[in-house]
Formats: C-alpha cells, sequence, structure tokens
C-alpha cells in the first residue's frame, strides 16, 4: 500500500504538468468551447449537461470507494469474515433507479437537440440555400438561388438561418466551424448530408476535420458574417465582369496559365474561383492576409499571393495546381500584383 501511495505521490506533479501543457494545444478560434452562434450554444449546452452528469457519478462511486476502503479496511488481528450483503434488496433498487434517472436527464434534451437540429430548411423561403462542395484540398461554396460560386470563404448574411447541403468531389472530408455548428462528413457518389446555422456578424475558422490526404491539416476556410446589407451589396459586386490586366503580357499569362482552370469573373470555373480574391482573409486557405505574428503564415495579400503562385506545392502539397503552368518572375509578379486588386467593397 505504501509503495503505491509513494508511486501516486510521484506521478502527480508530471500528471499536473502534462494537463497544463496540453490544454494550451490547439488555437482559441478552433474551439467548440466558445460557441459563438445559436447552433453552437445548444450543442455546447448539451456537452456541459452531460459532463455534469457524468462529474456527479465520478464523484459519487469515487468517495463511496473511498469511504469503503478506509471504513471496512481489514484491522491488524482482525480475521473475521466482513458480513455479506448479497441479495440487499434495497440497495439493488437504489443502484438501480438513480442511474436511470440520470440517463432519463441526459436524454430528454438530447433527443430533443438531436430532432432539432436535424430540421431540413431546404424548402424554407427565409432560409439562405448553400451548396458546399468539398475538393482535395479547398472548399466550393455554391450559392443556387444567387446564381453564385465562390471559393474558401462562405459569406452569410448575420442572423439569418444558413441551410447547408453538402457532399465531397473525391474522398470522404468534414465540414466544421467549431464556433457556430457541429461536424459533419461530406461524402463521394452523391451522397448528400445536411445542416443548418447561424451566425452574429464575425470572421469564423472552418476546418475539415477528417482525414483526407497529405494537405488534410491545410483545408482551412473562413465563414464571414456580415450585415444584411453588406451581404446584398456582395451579391451584386460577385455577378459583376471582371476587366483582365491593362498589360496584354500579363493578361495573355493570365489567361493562357490560370484562367484554364480559374475564373476572375461571375462565370463557374472547376477550381477556386478568384473573383474578389484580394479581400479575402487568406490565399489557399491557410497563408492569412496579415503581418501580425501569432499566424503561423503571415503577410501582405501580394506577398502571399506571389508565395502560391510560386510555391503552392511547398505550401499545400498534392493540391493538384503544381506543374499546371509555367510563369516568368515579371509574369507571376504582374499576376499576384493584379489578383490583390480584385477585391470587393460591400462591407460596412
Amino acid at each position: 500500500m505504501m509503495k503505491r501511495w509513494q508511486f501516486v505521490k510521484r506521478l502527480a506533479p508530471l500528471m499536473l504538468v502534462m494537463t497544463l501543457v496540453l490544454a494550451a494545444c490547439g488555437r482559441e478560434d478552433l474551439s467548440a468551447l466558445n460557441p459563438q452562434g445559436p447552433v453552437a450554444q445548444q450543442q455546447y449546452d448539451l456537452m456541459k449537461l452531460s459532463i455534469l452528469i457524468m462529474g456527479i457519478v465520478i464523484a459519487v462511486v469515487f468517495l463511496l470507494t473511498l469511504f469503503v476502503i478506509i471504513r471496512f479496511r481489514r484491522r491488524p488481528g482482525d480475521n473475521t469474515i466482513p458480513k455479506q450483503i448479497e441479495g440487499n434488496h434495497k440497495l439493488e433498487i437504489v443502484w438501480t433507479v438513480i442511474p436511470v434517472i440520470m440517463l432519463v436527464i441526459l436524454a430528454v434534451p438530447t433527443l430533443q437537440s438531436v430532432f432539432a437540429l436535424g430540421k431540413d430548411y431546404r424548402n424554407d423561403p427565409e432560409a439562405l440555400q448553400v451548396k458546399v462542395i468539398a475538393h482535395q484540398f479547398w472548399w466550393e461554396f455554391e450559392y443556387p438561388d444567387l446564381g453564385i460560386t465562390t471559393a474558401q470563404e462562405l459569406v452569410i448574411p448575420a442572423g439569418k438561418k444558413v441551410m447547408v447541403e453538402l457532399i465531397s468531389n473525391d474522398v470522404i472530408h468534414s465540414f466544421w466551424i467549431p464556433a457556430l455548428a457541429g461536424k459533419i462528413d461530406t461524402n463521394p457518389g452523391g451522397i448528400k448530408n445536411i445542416m443548418y446555422f447561424s451566425a452574429p456578424e464575425g470572421v469564423f475558422l472552418g476546418k475539415c476535420a477528417e482525414f483526407c490526404g497529405p494537405s488534410h491539416s491545410l483545408m482551412d476556410f473562413k465563414v464571414k458574417s456580415v450585415s444584411e446589407s453588406s451581404f446584398d451589396r456582395w451579391t451584386v459586386a460577385m455577378k459583376e465582369p471582371t476587366a483582365l490586366p491593362t498589360d496584354p503580357d500579363i493578361a495573355s499569362a493570365l489567361e493562357s496559365q490560370c484562367l484554364t482552370c480559374h475564373a476572375v469573373g461571375p462565370e463557374n470555373s472547376p477550381y477556386p474561383s478568384l473573383k474578389g480574391i484580394g479581400s479575402r482573409e487568406s490565399v489557399g486557405g491557410v497563408l492569412v492576409n496579415t503581418e501580425d505574428p501569432k499566424y503561423g503564415h503571415e503577410g501582405t495579400t501580394y506577398d502571399n499571393l506571389y508565395n502560391w503562385i510560386k510555391n503552392n506545392e511547398t505550401i499545400k502539397p498534392d493540391n493538384h495546381m503544381a506543374g499546371a503552368y509555367e510563369l516568368s518572375e515579371e509574369e507571376m509578379k504582374g499576376i499576384a500584383e493584379y489578383l490583390t486588386n480584385l477585391t470587393l467593397d460591400f462591407e460596412d
């Protein structure tokens, strides 16, 4: 007994240090413990209730075990057989009824949440309809009622219900916006999943939560929730035509090497749309357009665009873009400058 106690005393400080270290892992904006929308709040409340019930069970079992160990331990010189309590109907009823009551307390709100969060708003005229298509390793967002398709940034009106229909273009991915809603798989083969959420004004980070290849951890996207008036201006701006570079050499390079897969205007394209890319929060989903040192990849929009064009395979391996073009240094700089100026001025 003494040896075990000594082992526990030595192990406790190590466990405390590990707890503190691991508690700092991850990012604040990827925490499901900081809900920002009603769906996430409902899921968070359910988590708290579950943890509370489990905590009560653990505490009661631990205290009863500790009490029994101390109260009924064998005393020196006591060789009698302890009193046997098998067949005690009162105890059997108590330790059966109490867990059943706890399960009911947990089951009722859980079932309510499951059915509430599983509602289908695809025919609701008040809900914004969005089709999400997952690709290795980027996200495509189609607004079927608005005739708009974009990539990497899901722009929505604040406070409005967003109905999302999800599919995958290749392998299984998982759509997850921790601050707004739980994760849901996107499946290949035309299999559709649905979910809904809403958000206050702000920018919220989303990720792929299903291992899907070499750049799975870099498959980020943003949800940009703006005012209703800003969203209306965004929809108008997204439908406007986009002029090509004034420099004929840069325009030729852009058309022959970039626009065979991408689009800078409102038309659809098989790969990420570049419409308004100069206004986005990041390039390639991972190069954050800021000089804030808290981000691993930081820089101006121009720096990130130039770096992406030149080194995209290093930044996001196996992204299907490497080797698709051959550009000179001047052409890369010119295209990066052109894309930097492809901004959409729609926010208040």
